[in-house]
């Protein structure tokens, strides 16, 4: 059970994994008059591992062919023939598995079972790993009888193949484009932080915080062996984190069939309304009216099933753990899912979000296990975790205004300008502090003396809300700390305001902007974003805003803002269909939709923000860079500006 778990936790955390380190390529040959052999070539890079049909399941998933139409259309000679493989002990599984270096060459004979039949497709399903990392992968394939590989744009309209050929580039410099400064800036570890920082708080409710004293103690008192039971209690924390973890699996999934598909999930205005709803119900919730919970037959399940012995009995006690105390982090196991597949690390960034909270939720049980002296140093439980939960409340109250806003981005709608947003959040600022400091309370809260704590978390919260008001009066922006929160500077009720950043001159169309660059004799600044991109407006106001990049921007460039979100439609007969690297057909049918595909075709790239330098002719001035410092976008501009010169 180890090394399945262990499996599925690589599989779960490397499935954001953006190459792939093995290439196929398919042929077909005709042996004799109704014989064929079709051969899948694999092209594996160093020091990576494609597993045979034969390896043993129990470790790494082995290399599985399917044909379409098996035992209908084509009758299959036999099974797949594969060249000559490895079996070694594999580091990663800690067992001896089957697997090729480098290359592998796979050979199926099959007749077709009629003799008009014209074709031969299916799909590969592999799993491929280094010493550190495993890919999952599906491999499709479709040729005709004469070896020809058919692609799926052959059953598009010539218009939509006509439209989707205007996407593409004929750039210059594309070595560029495989620098290092191509690869994702994410800093992982910066939501890693926040979901620990969740975690911390989700221990401090009622839901978690008087389990741990109980807990710990069961470990130690139930092994009449002291070590065995730390040991227990140390592989009850690990089973935490791997479920917080675990959870995040099916976002790499979707991430893998299509890079595009979170992004577009999480700029969705229906999905933003409802995941307002959803947050103001668990802001009510946390406010005492009511107690969000799983089905109880779910927490049954599990602790009757950690009533087994051994190490299934201990990841159930976890799982029990996870179960009962929805209630109280399930809002904050929300506002981490709403936050990571927000950004631009997607799937990958959501999975060190799930990990550092799972981290800090574990934490103490493993800690006071190895130090069960301490437990008497922990505080009892009271209304103070009443008090928290209330906080938490008014802090979803203020997500919960987030996506509401991301959808009024999104839908032009113009009801939350960035006044009327702050305004609100500085009423709940107003709201949080008048609680705090006893002046009102909810439903099921006794009367408690006003004590220290509460004191100094009430004048934050007054200090908070003198900030907002504050930035809200201004007429310059002295709001950077919420930089992305509110809706852009731009995006106001002062009317004489632009609608680029800054108020810069930009264009929202390439062709557009590169005829503009044309005639100004300037480099073009592609600025790939969003309206609901919370890093593009921490770029843009900032690291833009800054006194020495402003100028660079605003004299140097023709900048090109094109929203990925954008739900606009586009004009009639503007939409069309294009085909996905992976073979797959999409539907590009608004504005932002057409943008996200003109991004992924020449720069290969699905997030934001991501900026490019380029001349109007087509040549890249230098290799595109994401979200970054005021230093490194700097140097990042004046390198491409002296290429443009020379």
């Amino acid at each position: 059970m180890k090394k399945i778990l262990a499996s599925l936790l690589l599989l779960g955390i490397s499935a954001g994994w953006s190459q792939d380190p093995v290439k196929w390529r398919h042929e077909l040959q005709q042996i004799d008059s109704t014989t064929f052999e079709i051969q899948h070539r694999a092209t594996i890079e160093k020091k990576w591992h494609l597993y045979s049909q034969f390896s043993n399941p129990e470790g790494a998933i082995p290399t599985e062919f399917i044909y379409t139409g098996a035992d209908s259309t084509l009758i299959l000679l036999e099974g797949v023939k594969e060249s000559k493989s490895i079996t070694a002990f594999d580091t990663v599984f800690e067992m001896d598995l089957t697997y090729f270096e480098t290359a592998a060459i796979f050979r199926q004979r099959f007749r077709f079972a009629d003799l008009s039949g014209d074709r031969i497709e299916g799909e590969i399903n592999y799993q491929a790993c280094d010493d550190k990392l495993c890919i999952f992968r599906t491999e499709t394939f479709q040729l005709n009888r004469s070896g020809e590989l058919l692609i799926e744009t052959k059953n598009l309209s010539e218009a939509s193949q006509a439209r989707a050929a205007q996407l593409h580039l004929n750039l210059q410099n594309k070595d560029l484009l495989t620098s290092s400064a191509l690869e994702e800036q994410n800093n992982h570890w910066r939501i890693f932080f926040l979901g620990m920082l969740g975690g911390l708080l989700a221990l401090l409710t009622p839901c978690v915080f008087p389990m741990i004293p109980l807990t710990v103690s069961f470990f130690l008192k139930q092994e009449q062996n002291p070590k065995k039971g730390t040991q227990q209690a140390l592989l009850y924390g690990f089973f935490i984190v791997l479920i917080y973890a675990l959870l995040s699996l099916p976002f790499h999934l979707l991430d893998n069939l299509n890079p595009e598909f979170l992004n577009t999930l999480a700029t969705n205005i229906t999905l933003n309304l409802i995941f307002f709803g959803v947050f103001v119900v668990f802001a009510f919730s946390f406010f005492g009216y009511f107690e969000l919970t799983l089905p109880s037959s779910w927490g049954n399940r599990t602790d009757g099933a950690s009533q087994w012995s051994g190490m299934v009995g201990v990841f159930f006690m976890a799982l029990t753990l996870a179960v009962v105390s929805f209630s109280c982090t399930g809002p904050i196991l929300g506002s981490l899912l709403a936050g990571s597949l927000s950004g631009s690390g997607g799937a990958l960034q959501l999975t060190y979000g799930m990990m550092g909270f799972g981290l800090a939720l574990a934490f103490p049980f493993a800690f006071f296990a190895l130090f069960p002296r301490w437990l008497q140093a922990l505080p009892h439980s009271g209304g103070w975790m009443t008090t928290i939960k209330v906080v938490l409340g008014f802090l979803e109250l203020a997500l919960a205004l987030k996506f509401l806003s991301n959808a009024d981005l999104i839908g032009h709608w113009g009801l939350l300008k960035r006044e009327v947003f702050i305004g609100i959040w500085a009423l709940l600022a107003l709201a949080m502090t008048l609680y705090l400091f006893g002046l009102f309370r909810f439903p099921h809260e006794s009367k408690s003396p006003l004590r220290m704590g509460r004191k100094i978390a009430g004048s934050i919260a007054l200090l908070a809300s003198f900030y907002l008001v504050f930035g809200l009066l201004s007429s310059e922006n002295h709001l950077r700390v919420l930089s992305g929160f509110p809706p852009p500077e731009f995006y106001s009720l002062r009317s004489e305001q632009s609608d680029c950043p800054l108020g810069l001159e930009c264009y929202k169309d390439f062709e557009t902007g590169r005829a503009a660059a044309l005639q100004a004799n300037k480099p073009l600044l592609l600025d790939f974003t969003g309206w609901a991109c919370v890093n593009c407006r921490k770029m843009e106001e900032n690291v833009w805003s800054d006194g020495e990049v402003f100028p660079l921007l605003n004299e140097n460039y023709i900048l090109v803002s094109l929203y990925v979100d954008d739900r606009t439609p586009l004009s009639d007969g503007a939409a069309f269909e294009m085909t996905n690297p992976n073979g797959s057909i999409r539907s590009v049918d608004t504005v932002g939709e057409k943008w996200a595909a003109f991004q992924a075709l020449n720069f290969q790239s699905a997030s934001q923000p991501f900026y490019v330098q380029m001349t109007a002719q087509g040549r890249l001035l230098n290799s595109p860079i994401q979200y970054t410092d005021v230093r490194t976008f700097k140097q990042w501009l004046q390198q491409g500006w002296i290429a443009f010169q020379k």
